[in-house]
């Protein structure tokens, strides 16, 4: 997959529904700030990346997003973020996460068998037959390119298998709840450059079905996969645009003195 620039132009990023309103947002941990007053929309079906330099607070808004958040008990927040016009906070967590899947940076397969591992989402939301069972496998191993490569071995442990098909494993995973976001914090940076590759075409694939929000350091893989892409530092969203754009034409000076190099 080769493209100098992500593929929506700025009429369509406009006309797209928003995934996710974030409005005045605001989170401490204890008496540190580490959102202030982020103003955002996440687009629907589209891939929106969240660039920036470390501990500037893209991971955190990232989590905040299927409230991860709540298993950090110095944690508070201020301001509202909205899924399908709900706020977030008033949801029940676990129903949210149903709709907002998560990919973190390291692969974590569960320590069971492939097909365990992409059932375990829907296996605890209801009863499975087997067919219903082998529709989901299938069907989400397929969406995360790995069906062919292990479609013969689906009781076999998903250890085993290499860190490239074990990030894309947990991809099926998270898709097996056929969520509406699907959140992703660095999910190549622990990946051959082959895997990563493979990943990000993934992406590409899923942002036409699913809401993706990518959180990644790499600035070249925010031009190849990202319709939106968003500049935070020391806490504070500097600018967002579309991809395209912030690239080519940054507005503001720390984004031009990021994407030039002169910090990171």
């Amino acid at each position: 997959m080769e493209k100098e620039f992500a593929r929506s132009d700025y009429r369509e990023l406009a006309q797209a529904d928003v995934a996710l309103k974030i409005s005045d947002f605001n989170l401490w941990y204890d008496d540190f700030q580490a959102l202030k007053h982020i103003d955002l929309q996440i687009p629907e079906r589209r891939c929106t990346a969240f660039i920036g330099p470390s501990g500037c607070g893209k991971s955190t808004l990232l989590r905040t997003f299927n409230r991860m958040c709540d298993f950090v008990e110095s944690v508070r927040t201020e301001g509202t973020i909205e899924f399908r016009g709900q706020d977030i906070f008033k949801m029940d967590s676990n129903a949210l996460r149903v709709h907002v899947g998560m990919v973190f940076q390291h692969p974590n397969p569960f320590p069971m068998s492939i097909r365990d591992n992409v059932l375990y989402g829907p296996a605890r939301m209801k009863r499975l037959s087997r067919a219903e069972g082998d529709e989901i496998l299938e069907r989400c191993l397929t969406r995360a390119a790995l069906w062919d490569e292990v479609k013969d071995k689906l009781d076999q442990s998903g250890l085993g298998l290499s860190g490239g098909q074990q990030q894309r494993l947990c991809i099926a995973r998270a898709l097996a709840t056929n969520p509406e976001v699907l959140l992703m914090d660095e999910p190549t940076s622990a990946l051959d450059p082959i895997s990563t590759v493979q990943v990000e075409q993934l992406m590409s694939e899923l942002s036409q079905d699913h809401t993706v929000v990518v959180v990644t350091h790499n600035m070249q893989q925010a031009t190849r996969v990202a319709d939106k892409t968003c500049f935070f530092y020391l806490g504070e969203l500097i600018e967002a645009a579309p991809t395209r754009e912030l690239f080519a034409n940054p507005k503001q000076t720390r984004t031009q003195e990021y994407l030039s190099g002169r910090f990171s």
